[in-house]
């Protein structure tokens, strides 16, 4: 192996590695202070219909009334995901149904949600708390509190999350009305561990077992059988509106496994203050950044503890983007781009067209055509960025690595079609959500279109850097929630998966597939790629299908891809 595979390999592992560290860690204090040793003490809360919650307060020094975080988890004793110093208490909640709380788990749904309230109003009134609390979550934690923010909050001057869905079904666990099975899956079973592990609190108590366990079960069920269709159930586990005027710090990364739901909850939570930094999430962070560290202490520092530091007044949206590749992101090839809102002020949404040629082209071919592909499943690292980034930061990347092949799109294509861009004659920047528009057929109900973006390098090596997901059940898109540019083209699609409308054989209906945002530099001598795949081996698979897409004439398939103020598409391309 060579010194830069080598260094390359142990990059990868150091950013995985540092991203846990840097969730606990603190911003430094001068060198001669010592914290005082911790204390911590475990109580339980009672709530309103008699559960007993256990909680966990951990104090630097004596307990004393102090400013309180509060973060609620699934994940069982000890799975706090931030730490802001000795100014701070800090009370870890486990919630209903998981660890070593009682009840049944009701996969973040309305019971739960009540849990929060009542236990901010306790825990706002105890000794611990100075009356000023403070939210934190990383991930499921996250979830917790969007799902939760239709209530009032009481006492809580400030959030910091980390990733998180907006909406678990269409962020998560059915993006496109595909079912996502690997991080459901891999969410269960981190609830589930502790519930094992800390099954010793529950001897004395056989009902607690029969409903921990039977409210997980019944989870499953719902969350992958019973509720293909983003109904009634699911739409108490999503965002239902802001009640409160929280200023809430939103951290995650492009390449996240819920990624889309930091940005959708920046535009509902933006005109209560609300910061979006992307710097990395479950996926890990750049190299020579602290993935958000420093900035979250300040956040809440500023609005809790009413420090001067001037954190209000930085960029409301701060972008890490990658230029050209997601490792070498990881090893810190980073651009900053900053911008007052989101989407990107000035941003204009480019249509490439697709082409019998398999080219993208700015002009749309005037001869129609049609193309055909089998939905052959696809290989994840190859084509599902989201799930083959949160499996890179947890050592995939190592092998990958070492088998370059496997985290490029280059042999997916193979049993897809592809279309690409001439070389870039400048550098281009996009940033943003992305629509892909497409009249097809389907041989089979209920198949999926499943679509990658991809940067090409001039040594033809093809990255993959965002996916789209779309079942051919769910044609329909709500307008009135869609994203639309200045001339009122929808640029993100707000699919309508209430109900499902199987696509008969042969049938063609347009489609318009939301790609998730993208933040990345095309540079001078790269490529722009679109590949069209069959769904991913961590989603379920389905019976073969053959799809049949048009490309050209007047209704032909094409890409709406943001170009950021300062780039000019058509003239990298020469147009």
């Amino acid at each position: 192996m060579d010194v830069r595979r080598t260094t390359r390999l142990l990059g990868c592992l150091t950013s995985a590695a540092a991203l846990a560290a840097s969730l606990l860690a603190t911003a430094a204090t001068d060198a001669r202070a010592v914290d005082p040793e911790p204390v911590v003490v475990q109580q339980d809360f009672t709530t309103a219909d008699g559960v007993a919650l256990r909680t966990t307060l951990t104090s630097q020094g004596p307990v004393e009334a102090r400013p309180t975080v509060v973060e609620f988890s699934p994940y069982g004793n000890n799975s706090q995901t931030f730490s802001f110093g000795p100014d701070y208490n800090y009370l870890l909640v486990q919630i209903r149904g998981t660890g070593s709380s009682r009840g049944s788990f009701d996969a973040l749904g309305p019971r739960t949600q009540r849990d929060v309230v009542e236990v901010l109003e306790w825990a706002c009134a105890e000794p611990f708390s100075d009356g000023r609390l403070a939210l934190a979550g990383f991930s499921a934690s996250a979830i917790m509190l969007f799902n939760s923010w239709h209530q009032e909050l009481p006492c809580v001057e400030a959030a910091v999350t980390r990733s998180g869905t907006h909406e678990l079904y269409r962020d998560l666990l059915v993006p496109g009305g595909i079912q996502n099975l690997l991080p459901g899956a891999g969410v269960l079973g981190l609830i589930g561990a502790p519930l094992v592990l800390q099954g010793a609190d529950r001897v004395t108590d056989p009902q607690s077992v029969l409903d921990a366990f039977s409210g997980m079960f019944s989870t499953g069920v719902n969350a992958g059988l019973a509720h293909p269709s983003l109904d009634a159930w699911w739409q108490e586990r999503g965002w239902r509106g802001d009640a409160n005027d929280i200023p809430v710090l939103l951290i995650d990364g492009f390449f996240d496994v819920e990624s889309r739901g930091a940005f959708e909850a920046y535009r509902a939570l933006r005109d209560d203050g609300a910061h979006l930094l992307l710097a990395g999430a479950h996926d890990g962070y750049p190299a020579g950044t602290d993935g958000g560290v420093a900035e979250a202490k300040a956040w809440l520092d500023h609005h809790v503890l009413g420090v001067d530091n001037g954190v209000e007044t930085h960029p409301r949206v701060q972008l890490l983007m990658s230029q050209g590749d997601r490792i070498d992101y990881l090893r810190g090839d980073v651009l900053r781009r900053d911008a007052a809102d989101w989407p990107v002020p000035g941003t204009e949404w480019v249509p490439l067209n697709l082409a019998s040629d398999r080219s993208l082209s700015l002009t749309r071919p005037a001869q129609t055509s049609t193309q055909r592909y089998a939905t052959v499943p696809s290989i994840p690292t190859m084509t599902d960025v989201p799930n083959a980034a949160i499996v890179g930061a947890a050592g995939l990347d190592l092998l990958t690595g070492q088998l370059p092949l496997l985290n490029q799109d280059t042999l997916a294509g193979l049993t897809g079609l592809t279309y690409t861009t001439g070389s870039l004659g400048s550098d281009v920047d996009l940033a943003g959500p992305l629509s892909f528009e497409v009249p097809l057929s389907t041989t089979t109900p209920g198949s999926g279109i499943w679509v990658v973006l991809s940067d090409v390098a001039p040594d033809g090596s093809s990255h993959p850097l965002t996916v789209g997901r779309l079942s051919t059940s769910y044609p329909g898109v709500a307008e009135s929630k869609s994203l639309k540019d200045d001339q009122g083209t929808i640029v993100q699609p707000y699919g309508d998966y209430t109900n499902q409308q199987p696509a008969k054989p042969l049938q063609v209906r347009d489609y318009k597939v939301e790609l998730w945002p993208v933040g990345n530099r095309f540079e001078a001598g790269h490529r722009i790629r679109l590949t069209i795949v069959g769904t991913s081996l961590a989603s379920p698979l389905s019976l073969p299908a053959l799809h049949s897409i048009r490309v050209g004439g007047p209704d032909g398939a094409r890409l709406l891809v943001p170009v950021l103020p300062g780039s000019d598409l058509p003239a990298a391309l020469g147009g």
